[in-house]
């Protein structure tokens, strides 16, 4: 039985038959489309040309017959371009595996892209905390994170990018310090070119650090309005008059270089949904973070979710750009039993790391500075989790303001130290490179 997780396997194994005559057409683009079903996108130079126009007669039958329903009949499957090199440039693909002629195109249904990596922001390093599931604490140590830092004198710059589900702001800001407008308010204004009307007033200053500035990003304003009808837009690409194309996320990351420029902060800390969604891809791949932040609790559930988008970026082969980002957060540790705990969660993401994201060291050998892999016990290594221990005090955000404005310092190093140690060396790391 043929399904769509044997599409890419039986296409390799099609193409590898016929590698020596595929070379000759180079590039080869095989389109996926919405539906799951393959067509092949070819030079128009081939379309007439005896020899190769017979081989493609043969790969399509070929497809045709093994992958069935997610293949189109074979006079449907060849798509010809006048300039294939230059469709291939504009379009998001990725190399088939083992063949360097062959690349897809993977049309989805929606604009979330977790196989675009953007580079690396030249200006405030940002950090993005994000977790597989809910309910882990995330949007806690990011408030917590933000006030640390302001108490050191840094300019703070929070974006609440949990939009299906916010609540951030209300953490850091009592309701008579919200501003008038969010993000959902800019993506939707920007569509109609608004988006300046509402730019200048979806900023608030939050009033706890005294040292610095905590400036806060909202999903919405105070008065959320038709939150609803605007969130179901927010994710809609923008043509401009002259028909070019700018996805969600793109209209994101212009939005955020925006306000940095606007406001100039020393970081920037941005709270993503939990979960594989459009929201989560374009924090972690689509806003340039030097640091990505994954919350994990010890459960099968983070590491079987966290397995897949490595195994993700590894098929795209785009996993060389983000692993040198990727920072485990050991969410509340418990009180009780805290160390062996800690010690199979560090065991847990040790696995993990080292069987989809660090390069094989070879058996006797010592990793030389061209190989990224880590020992399981060494402290700056991405999988070594940065602890947040569990406190109950801490436990509802909604109450997260009134803690910090009245909690002694010392209870929020015990609980949030050790990621928040970890935070500050690398923006300073992050600083000193810019």
């Amino acid at each position: 039985m043929i399904t769509f997780d044997n599409i890419l396997p039986v296409l390799t194994k099609i193409f590898l038959a016929f590698k020596d005559e595929i070379a000759t057409m180079s590039p080869v683009l095989v389109n996926r489309d919405l539906n799951g079903r393959i067509r092949l996108i070819i030079d128009e130079k081939w379309e007439d040309s005896g020899h190769q126009k017979a081989t493609l007669t043969l790969i399509t039958t070929k497809i045709f017959q093994e992958l069935g329903a997610h293949a189109y009949p074979p006079e449907q499957s060849l798509l010809f371009e006048p300039d294939c090199q230059g469709f291939l440039e504009r379009e998001f693909s990725f190399p088939l595996e083992g063949i360097s002629d062959v690349f897809v195109l993977d049309r989805l249904a929606v604009e979330g892209n977790w196989s675009h990596i953007s580079p690396l922001s030249s200006s405030a390093p940002r950090t993005v905390f994000f977790s597989i599931k809910g309910g882990v604490g995330r949007s806690t140590a990011l408030a917590a994170t933000a006030w640390a830092l302001a108490e050191q004198g840094k300019t703070v710059l929070v974006l609440d990018l949990d939009l299906e589900s916010p609540g951030l702001s209300s953490a850091l800001l009592p309701k008579d310090r919200r501003p008038l407008f969010g993000i959902t308010d800019w993506l939707v204004e920007d569509l109609v070119n608004n988006g300046d009307t509402v730019l200048q007033n979806m900023v608030a200053q939050s009033a706890l650090s005294h040292n610095g500035e905590i400036l806060v990003v909202p999903a919405h304003g105070i008065n959320p309005g038709e939150y609803i009808a605007k969130l179901g837009r927010v994710w809609m690409p923008k043509m401009d008059s002259k028909g070019k194309r700018e996805s969600w996320a793109e209209r994101l990351r212009r939005l955020l270089d925006t306000l940095e420029n606007l406001w100039q902060p020393d970081v920037i800390l941005i709270d993503s949904r939990a979960g594989i969604d459009e929201v989560a891809s374009a924090c972690i791949t689509g806003l340039s973070a030097s640091t990505i932040l994954l919350f994990a609790l010890d459960g099968d559930q983070t590491w079987e979710g966290y397995r897949m988008l490595f195994r993700h970026w590894h098929k795209t082969n785009v996993v060389r750009d983000i692993r040198e980002r990727l920072q485990i957060v050991g969410a509340m540790i418990p009180e009780v039993g805290s160390f062996d705990y800690f010690e199979s969660l560090r065991e847990q993401a040790w696995n993990l790391f080292s069987e989809e994201l660090y390069d094989e060291v070879p058996a006797g050998e010592i990793a030389e500075n061209t190989l990224w892999s880590y020992d399981q016990a060494d402290e700056s290594a991405p999988h070594y989790p940065w602890i947040v221990n569990w406190h109950g005090s801490f436990a509802v955000l909604q109450s997260i303001h009134g803690r910090l404005q009245h909690i002694d310092p010392e209870k929020v190093e015990n609980i949030f130290g050790h990621l928040i140690t970890g935070i500050k060396l690398s923006i300073d790391s992050d600083g000193a490179s810019l």
